[in-house]
C-alpha cells in the first residue's frame, strides 16, 4: 500500500540512487529511513543528516542550495521532489545531530540512522504536525517501525532518559492504542490485535528490558 503517488516515490528513489552516486557523505532520516528499515512504504521527500558542514560547500556548487532559517535547515527542490537537509549545530531535531550521526548502518549502500534513533525522530515530527497529513504519515512510519523493524526497546529507553524525553512513551503508547490505519501495516483487525497486546506490554515495563 503506498501512501504517496507511486510515480512521486520513484521518482524520489531515482534521486536517492543519484545522490549515493556523489562525493560527499549523508545519513538518511525520516521516511526513506523506515522503508529501508522495513520495506514498506517508499517516501516522497528526502531527509538527511549531513555529519560533516563542509559537505554544504559542494552541494552549493554543484545545486541550488536554500537556508531555511525559519525551519533550520537547507533545503534542494528538484520539481516535485524536496531534499531537506540538517547540519550539526543549526539545525533542530529531537535528538542532537552531533549525537546521532554516529548512529548509523549501511543498507543497501545507504548510511541510515539506527531504527530507535528513527523512531524517536518520527515521534518528533508527529508531536510537531499530528493534525496533518504529514503527521498521519509519521504516525503509519511510527507503526511500520514498530511492526517490522527490530527495535532494541531498551536502547530506546535510554535514549530517552538521556535526553529527558520520557513522555514520548506515553505518547506512543497512544498512537499505538489509537492506530486504525491496519491497512499500511497489511494487518486484519486480528493481527494487529495481538500486536498492539505485544507492544504495550513491552511498553509499560519501566526498565524498558
Amino acid at each position: 500500500m503506498e501512501f504517496w503517488n507511486s510515480l512521486l516515490t520513484e521518482k524520489s528513489w531515482k534521486k536517492m540512487q543519484e545522490l549515493k552516486g556523489e562525493h560527499f557523505r549523508f545519513v538518511v532520516i525520516g521516511g526513506w529511513a523506515a522503508y529501508l528499515w522495513t520495506r514498506q512504504h517508499k517516501s516522497k521527500d528526502i531527509d538527511i543528516l549531513l555529519p560533516d558542514i563542509k559537505d554544504l560547500d559542494f552541494l552549493r556548487q554543484k545545486y541550488s542550495l536554500n537556508k531555511n532559517d525559519a525551519l533550520k535547515k537547507y533545503e534542494i527542490k528538484f520539481e516535485d521532489i524536496d531534499l531537506d537537509i540538517y547540519t550539526p549545530y543549526y539545525s533542530r531535531l529531537t535528538l542532537p545531530i552531533e549525537d546521532i550521526s554516529k548512529e548509523t548502518s549501511f543498507i543497501e549502500g545507504f548510511e541510515v540512522i539506527l531504527p530507535e534513533i528513527l523512531l524517536i525522530l518520527k515521534q518528533g515530527a508527529e508531536n510537531d504536525r499530528r493534525d496533518s497529513v504529514k503527521g498521519q504519515k509519521d504516525r503509519i512510519d511510527i507503526m511500520t517501525l514498530l511492526c517490522y523493524a527490530k527495535i532494541d526497546f531498551g536502547k530506546y529507553h535510554r535514549l530517552l532518559k538521556k535526553y529527558k524525553l520520557e513522555s514520548y512513551r506515553l505518547r506512543l503508547k497512544e498512537i499505538i492504542r489509537a492506530f486504525r490505519d491496519f491497512k499500511h501495516l497489511n494487518l486484519n483487525l486480528h493481527e494487529y490485535s495481538k500486536v498492539k497486546k505485544k507492544l504495550l506490554s513491552t511498553l509499560g515495563e519501566e526498565d524498558g528490558r
